[in-house]
């Protein structure tokens, strides 16, 4: 068959998720590096989007975390290649991840800026991704954060560099 008249295999992919409301409940009475590793100890919920990207933390010190994810096609673009936008999720999640492990008790953040640098192409078969982010500064109001994506060859895929505002939570 010529590429005009291939057949269409229809591919299926089902996301399930566990309820996040326990662990929004109890993050504000934990340090950050506390409640993310609840997580990692399966005592808390992970975050509904770590089963949609297919990400899973697994590991966070002062400082620094890892996470590990598995791009397939569903996450693809139309030339076939997996979206940036899937790396560049994958590294916004660690950045924030790894300002929260240096947070204390009843504060939180969110993004202001990233700026992320694509060095290669993944697919499919480009195997397990690490992620691992660094906080570059950590702050009161603001918090600098670097992240690098390897491929499972141990290529470098991608860098961020990311600004994260940080508030207090819970109140």
């Amino acid at each position: 068959m010529d590429e005009a008249t291939t057949e269409r295999i229809e591919r299926t992919r089902t996301v399930t998720w566990e309820d996040p409301a326990p662990g929004v409940t109890r993050m504000p009475t934990m340090t950050g590096l506390e409640y993310l590793r609840s997580m990692i100890r399966g005592e808390l919920p992970p975050p509904p989007i770590t089963a949609l990207m297919r990400m899973t933390l697994v590991s966070a010190d002062p400082g620094t975390v890892t996470f590990a994810c598995e791009p397939d096609e569903s996450h693809y673009n139309p030339i076939g290649t997996v979206h940036g936008g899937f790396v560049c999720t994958v590294l916004d999640s660690a950045l924030g991840c790894a300002v929260q492990t240096t947070l204390p008790q009843g504060q939180g953040y969110t993004s202001i800026q990233i700026t992320v640098n694509y060095l290669r192409p993944v697919f499919a078969h480009t195997g397990p991704l690490t992620c691992t982010a660094t906080v570059t500064k950590p702050g009161n109001r603001v918090a600098f954060a670097d992240g690098v994506v390897t491929d499972g060859a141990g290529k470098t895929v991608a860098t961020a560099t990311g600004s994260l505002l940080v508030f207090p939570i819970g109140d």
